[in-house]
């Protein structure tokens, strides 16, 4: 299984703090975002669900277990693209033509 074998070892780093980005590369027509999203027409435990939606499944049932009542979870996400070297935010559609910038203070970051 494809998330087994590739993201799913960095979902375990998420949950214990770590930052962790998870990449699809390659030519267009080759599954990057079917591997990515898996099939938009099914639901919950499917087979066809793509590495986001189970990663996402993992982080919050994580978060459901936590029995520690003081503890406190931010969730962030981000869902990239680069295309023609232009970079896209494709959870906010309307943000195109990002940068990339580094700042000491917060590292790497998308502007």
């Amino acid at each position: 299984e494809v998330y087994e074998g590739t993201a799913r070892e960095s979902v375990s780093s998420v949950l214990q703090g770590y930052n962790a980005t998870v990449l699809a590369y390659g030519p267009t027509g080759t599954g990057k975002t079917y591997t990515m999203e898996g099939c938009r027409l099914i639901g919950p435990g499917s087979d066809a669900r793509g590495i986001i939606p189970r990663s996402m499944e993992d982080v919050f049932q994580h978060i459901r277990q936590c029995r520690d009542p003081r503890r406190r979870f931010l969730v962030r996400a981000s869902y990239l693209q680069i295309y023609n070297e232009v970079i896209s935010d494709l959870l906010k559609p309307d943000r195109t033509n990002l940068m990339i910038r580094e700042d000491k203070r917060r590292g790497i970051f998308i502007d």
